[in-house]
This record gives C-alpha cells, structure tokens and sequence, in this order.
C-alpha cells in the first residue's frame, strides 16, 4: 500500500462504491487530474478528427465518411476502448503489479529482475529484460512526439476562429515549446499547485460543452451499444480496421496511469478516474459525435466546433494551458523513468538536478530535457499540424502497452502463481485489444510512425550496451579483487606507514579490497590511521526502509566497512550515509576525508563473442560521457583523489 493510500484511514464521506474517503484522498485525487491525467485528457482535441480524417499527405491512411452509422460506430470504439483498456485493464489489473508502490513498466521489470541470475549470464539481457526495456524505450520515443500534438492540437483552435492566422499556428506553438523546456530547470513546485484546479476547469468544460451538444442530438447516446463498433469494423474491413490506430488516441494516457501511481496511490487515481476524468471524455467524444450528425463539415475540427463563437478565443486558451499541463506532466515523467533507469543499470549517471528541498521527486535532467526540446520543435515545424503528427502517433506507444500486458502475465504465473488458465485467458484478452491497436498502427510507419521506432530502437540499444558493458567491467574488476582477509594478514605482517586522518574508498565490491586502496598503497606506501571501505548498492525495489539503509562493521587495523542500500526511485548521497554512520558510532565528515575513487580506462578489443566491436566503442564512449561519481554520489569534489587502471573489455 501507498503512503498516499495508509493515510487515508478516516472517513470524509462515501467513495465511488461505498468506501470511506478520507480528505487527504480527495486532495490527493484533485493533484492527480493535473499529473496522471494530462495525456489522456487531452486527446479529445484531435482524436475524433482523425477517426474521420480524409487520406492525405502525411496524415491518416484512412478516413471514413460522417454519417450516422460511422459516427455511432467510431464513438462506440473509442467508449468501449476506454472501457476496456483503461477502467478494466490498468485500472483494475495492471496497477495491482507494483513495486512496493511504484508502478510503471520499469518498475514491473524489476519484480522479473534477478541480479543473481544475471551475473551467471555475464551480463547478457534475459528475454523478459529484453521485452521490459524496449517497451520503456518506445515510451521514450513516443514522449517526445506527446508535447508537439498537443501544443499544436490546442492552438489549432486559431484558425477556427479566425482562418487568416493559420500560417501562425506552428510558429506560436514553437515558442510554447521553447517556454515550456526552458522553465523545467526551474520546478514544477509553485505551477504544480495549479496543475489540478486547471484541470478540473478543463474536464468540467468538456463535460459541459459535450453535455450540451448531447442534449441537441440524444442518438449518439446509442453509441454505449458495442454491436455499433462491430458493425463499424465489419462494414468497412481494412479501413475499419485502421481506423483503429486514431481510436487509440483516446487511451494512449493509459502508461501514464500507471507509471504515476508511486505518487498518489492506486485509490485517488481510480477515485479522479471514475468520478470526473472517464465521465468527462465520454460526455465531450458523445458531444463531438453529435455536432458531426448536426453538421458533417464540423469534421475538420469536431472539437473546437462545439464551443460557441463568442468562447472561442477562451476555449483555446484553456485547451492550451491544458497542452502544457499534459506536456510538463510528461516531461516529468520522463526525467523520473530516467533516474530509475541508471539506477537499475540500464543507463549511465546523468546529471540531476533537484528542483524542490522538500519533494524528492521534483528533478532535473538537462540531457533529457533539451533533447525532449529539439525533438518537439523539429517534429512541430517537420510536420506542421497535428493531424500530421497523429499519423507518426501511437505505434510505439501500442507497443509499450502490449509488452505491458506480457510481463504482467508473467509476474501473475511467477510472483503471484496465478492458475496458468487465468493468465493465459487474460492475457490473451489483453493481447486481442492490445495487437488490434499495434498492427493497426503499422500502417503508420510510412507516414511517420518510423520516428518513434528510431529513436527507441537507438536508446534500446544504449540501454543494453550499457548492461553488458557494465558486466564485463564487473566480471574483470572482480577477477583481480584481493580477499580481504588476505590483506589484513598481510598488512598485520608488514605494517604500512601510517598516517594522520579518515580515507574513503569507494567500491562496489563488499568483499574484495578495492583496487583504488591496493594502488594507493603500491606507489605511496602509506595508509590513513582510518580506512573506511563504503559501498553504495541499489535494489530492485522503490525504496529501502530506513532501518535497512546502512550496515556497518569495525574491521582490524582500523578499518571499518558501511554498505549504504538504496531503492531505485532514490538518489545516493555520501554526506547522508555519514551523517547516519555517526549514529553507528563512528564520527567522520566527508569535509574532513578523502575519498579515493577508480576510474576505469576501457580498452576495447576485437574477438569478444557476444559483444561486437562497435557496441564496445559505444560503450566506452558512454563511460567517458557519464556524469562524474564525485557529483553522482555528492562528493565534495576538493577531498577526492582518482586512480587510474585500463580495462579491456
């Protein structure tokens, strides 16, 4: 259970099936319509317009006439769409699969992660990690087409009221891109308090406009009837079918639901999904499908056109600081999935920044961010509308949610021992809707698609080169670890000169004699009078309690040994572990020590089986651009001395 879920124990009146909810909840619930919602809540500005999109240039492969029977059956889609993938399949199902809280398609790789076993590998990706890193991967790649549709999907509005100021459309929305990037080093800590009142201003306009076109046009309410979704698709064959890959616009949010429910917990998500989110999108898609039966010519922008003229301007102001909302909760996203991402071992230390002293969560990561930023600008003025960039829209994406549903069924068969029937079957029920989507989407590879499939398939293979490489290292490194013991004795035999003050070495072995501490010997022959051999080790889980986070021993010859343990949603930090270290009984100031650090030169070499040459230069091209050790794990960089070796890997 969340913190977010414990605290709410006492009851402020009835939820959504009878349960008490507790006021934190519903405070809780209103926070989580700015950050878990914004994706999802902003595709009915372009998803029902490219359900009818007519085949042109870069855009839809599809499009289908607007009439009645259509109307009713592409809205009947993207309800049961909605129905089923996000209220039965992540909402109920999926978000059980948590890490200790965390959610998220790493977080649930790592309940399938062995450390152990992968060692025996040396190094080598299992299937499952396979599978769970190219989902995250795609995820990558499909975020940063995510801000560009929805800044243009809401500025579009411009030329609905007035046509001439088309040709302005992508210049606005690239200076919102830029703003938008540009105040992320800043913190989210002050416009995140807004976040969720916006929102709910927005959800309720969606209901609101989409409840008044309802009112106009009560057939579209037929659209609750599945058997309009399968006559759709049996009517029209293949372009039914790829009508498909713009209907999973509306659920395309559905990864973010669960990624973000370590923030919140599982019961304000539901509560904010069931009470206002679902309502409003049903209410606005219903809304948009009436004002098609009442006007056809509406298609060009169904969204927009059921404001009335005089809101306009208003409507699109609002749709806008919604885009950004959506955009910065993704972003953020983004930064979070990359800590956890070095933090598992499938990433190089990248530089983080914390935005906020008080919320841990609130980071900053300048690679991520002004690659995110380039990526939108280019692909906003590369494809100039959202209609364009829906057709480059959703096929990683479809991916990610597939894959989700695979190590799902595994953590059920393996973690849970589910019955093997009940997986199979749910799984398979997943995977029907699930595949549906994916291959509906192929078709837009040509006219896009092939974006987001690059640039994940390029940080899939860094994540692996990573994990390979770092392996290797491992495996030679521990190969010439001195036994401890071994060199205690030795030292007892031929004491070392020693001298006055407190040496920190490094090391990730917590057995061996750091190699750092062995060369420091060899050329200076002298030992500090206190040598404190500190290892910094990460779990496969969130967050170590604070009874497990430090071990700690006296050694001989005044040595000493503390293991710091992290969980991979935290960040390490020396000055902690020893401000900590002091309630164990020993007193040492990182100001006050040095820190003895290795650093690896990597050799590549040819004949290597199972790592090719040129995956051996990427990695060491990854190892020298890797953030410092001494900012990674806040070392005051004055007391650190490096020493040098060469590796081949």
């Amino acid at each position: 259970m969340s913190q977010a879920e414990s605290d709410a124990s006492h009851s402020a009146g009835p939820g959504p099936a009878g349960a008490p909810v507790h006021p934190r909840t519903l405070a809780l619930s209103l926070v989580a319509l700015g950050i878990v919602f914004g994706d999802i809540g902003t595709s009915p500005l372009y998803a029902v317009k490219e359900c009818f999109a007519a085949p042109h240039g870069g855009g839809a492969p599809h499009g289908v006439a607007v009439n009645a029977a259509n109307v009713l059956g592409v809205l009947s889609l993207i309800i049961w769409s909605l129905i089923l993938v996000v209220c039965v399949k992540y909402i109920v199902f999926i978000m059980r699969a948590d890490n200790r809280g965390e959610g998220g398609i790493l977080a649930l790789l790592s309940l399938l992660t062995n450390p152990a076993a992968d060692r025996k590998r040396g190094g080598r990706v299992s299937f499952v990690a396979i599978l769970g890193l190219f989902g995250a991967s795609l995820l990558f790649g499909e975020s940063v087409i995510t801000p560009a549709i929805s800044v243009i999907g809401a500025v579009e509005g411009i030329a609905v009221a007035t046509p001439t100021l088309k040709s302005w459309i992508v210049p606005i929305s690239v200076v919102i891109l830029i703003a938008l990037f540009a105040v992320q080093s800043k913190g989210t800590a002050k416009i995140g308090a807004v976040f969720g009142p916006v929102m709910l201003v927005w959800f309720s306009t969606l209901a609101v406009l989409g409840t008044v076109a309802i009112i106009r046009e009560p057939q579209v309410l037929a659209a609750f009837d599945p058997r309009h979704a399968a006559a759709f698709l049996l009517e029209h064959g293949v372009r039914g079918f790829l009508t498909l890959g713009s209907v999973v616009l509306v659920v395309t949010g559905s990864e973010a639901l669960y990624a973000d429910m370590g923030h919140f917990g599982v019961r304000p998500i539901r509560l904010s999904w069931f009470s206002v989110v679902l309502v409003a999108l049903v209410l606005n898609y219903l809304g948009q499908g009436a004002i098609l039966l009442h006007d056809p010519a509406s298609a060009a922008n169904p969204f927009y056109a059921l404001a009335p003229s005089w809101a306009l301007y208003p409507m699109i102001a609002l749709a806008t600081a919604a885009a950004v909302i959506a955009s910065q909760a993704l972003i953020s996203g983004m930064f979070s999935l990359t800590v956890q991402a070095v933090q598992l071992g499938f990433s190089p230390r990248l530089q983080v920044e914390h935005t906020s002293a008080s919320h841990m969560g609130q980071i900053f990561v300048s690679s991520i961010n002004w690659t995110m930023m380039l990526g939108s600008i280019g692909l906003a003025i590369g494809f100039g509308s959202s209609s364009a960039l829906a057709a480059a829209y959703g096929i990683a994406v479809t991916g990610t949610m597939a894959i989700t549903s695979v190590l799902f069924g595994i953590v059920a068969w393996t973690r849970w021992k589910w019955a093997p029937w009940r997986v199979v079957g749910l799984v398979t029920a997943f995977l029907i809707i699930d595949l549906a989507f994916l291959f509906a989407n192929v078709a837009k590879i040509a006219h896009g698609g092939w974006f987001p499939l690059v640039v994940g398939g390029f940080l899939f293979t860094l994540m692996i080169t990573w994990k390979r490489g770092r392996a290797l290292v491992g495996e030679r490194l521990r190969k010439s670890v001195r036994p401890l013991s071994v060199f205690m004795k030795a030292i007892a035999y031929d004491p070392p000169t020693r001298v006055a003050g407190t040496a920190i070495f490094m090391t990730g072995n917590v057995e061996g004699v750091p190699l750092a501490l062995l060369h420091n010997l060899l050329h200076n022959k002298v030992l500090h009078r206190r040598v404190i051999l500190l290892s910094m080790q990460f779990e496969q889980r969130p967050h170590v309690p604070e009874a497990e986070r430090l071990d700690y021993a006296e050694l001989d010859h005044g040595f000493h040994r503390i293991v710091a343990r992290y969980g991979y949603m935290e960040e390490p930090d020396v000055n902690e572990v020893l401000a900590r270290a002091e309630a164990l009984g020993i007193k040492v100031k990182a100001s006050e020590s040095t820190f003895f650090l290795g650093r690896e030169s990597l050799i590549p070499r040819r004949g290597k089986k199972g790592f090719a040459l040129w995956r051996q230069r990427l990695f060491a091209f990854m190892a020298r651009n890797a953030q410092p050790a001494v900012n990674y794990f806040r070392i005051p960089p004055h007391r650190v001395i490096e020493v040098g070796q060469q590796i081949e890997l």
